[in-house]
């Protein structure tokens, strides 16, 4: 099978992915796109959305078709970081007590973190280090996560009363930043049809893990040229720079993540190469939440995408 087969091929198994996800979920293309681009590249998800907009629902779907372990952690203030990567606990074995290793459900390959704002720094920290490490320390002992390893957070931006805000050093630690909307009238009509006048719909696995690994290798050797290379590093140097609005611009994670975004979202349209749409679609969830904005941007009301809109204009024209 020479290249060409090989990335049709890709596009194909995507198609299908696809069409198996929607037979559960209406609407939140884009979101869904980003959020399987995320996977592509080994990275993580910060999604933004109202509750109800099927946040848990998409990711616990996505796990089915790829055939892959998931599992759910309601964040809380008073969650523990144990909670989270398990612990010790005694039993006895043959009139003897011996401790065990207990795995929390970190150990799964996709983990939904709910509300993440709403756990304490302290476990915050303990769920980051086991997204950037891909593995668990306890004691002595450091136990290594299942590949692949994937988690999605959740934020409420409606409530933000006594929640714990991720620090930036933190939020760079997540590929993308995905925001979910409400879906349109048709969508919504859609949905009622789905799950208010019948039996709830169904998926089958599409994607084995094994083909899932292997389309996450595929995904770096995406070739990109020199030229479109060029265009993100300024785009990303653009934010550090010569923008009033913007306090405090993005750093080199995000032009790795966006090249490598843009190669998965390529391969994801079964093409050999990456284009300037590739840069531009990618460039807003990976820019989002790395650009810090000045107090007089945020008094205005102005956002992260209308500067990253503006830069993208200036740099891919």
């Amino acid at each position: 099978m020479n290249l060409e087969e090989v990335y049709e091929r890709s596009g194909k198994i995507f198609r299908n992915l696809f069409e198996e996800i929607e037979k559960v979920i209406v609407g939140q293309k884009e979101a869904l796109e980003q959020i399987i681009i995320a996977i592509l590249c080994e990275g993580h998800v910060l999604v933004e959305g109202n509750p109800g907009l099927g946040k848990t629902l998409t990711i616990s779907t996505l796990s089915k078709v790829l055939d892959l372990k998931f599992s759910r952690i309601q964040c809380t203030p008073d969650l523990m970081p144990s909670d989270i990567t398990g612990t010790y606990v005694i039993e006895e074995v043959d009139g003897r007590k011996e401790f065990r290793f207990e795995e929390g459900p970190i150990f799964a390959n996709i983990v939904l973190a709910d509300e993440i704002n709403r756990a304490s720094p302290k476990t915050q920290s303990a769920l980051l280090e086991a997204m950037q490490e891909r593995q668990v320390s306890i004691g002595k002992q450091t136990f290594k996560l299942d590949r692949p390893f994937f988690v999605l957070a959740t934020q409420n931006p409606i409530e933000m009363e006594g929640t714990f805000p991720l620090p930036e050093a933190q939020l760079d630690r997540f590929l993308l930043k995905v925001l979910m909307d409400y879906p349109t009238p048709e969508e919504e009509m859609g949905i009622i049809g789905k799950y208010a006048m019948g039996k709830p719909p169904s998926v089958n696995k599409v994607v084995s893990k094994e083909e899932l690994l292997a389309l996450q290798q595929l995904v770096r050797e995406v070739p990109i040229s020199d030229e479109l290379k060029d265009k993100v590093i300024r785009l990303v140097i653009s934010t550090r720079k010569g923008v009033p609005e913007i306090a405090y611009g993005a750093s080199p994670r995000a032009s790795i993540g966006m090249i490598l975004t843009a190669k998965a979202r390529a391969l994801m349209h079964g093409r050999t190469y990456v284009s300037s749409e590739d840069i531009e679609k990618m460039a807003y969830p990976i820019l989002r939440h790395r650009i810090i904005l000045s107090f007089e941007a945020e008094r205005k009301g102005i956002v992260q995408d209308e500067i990253i809109g503006r830069l993208l204009s200036s740099v891919l024209s």
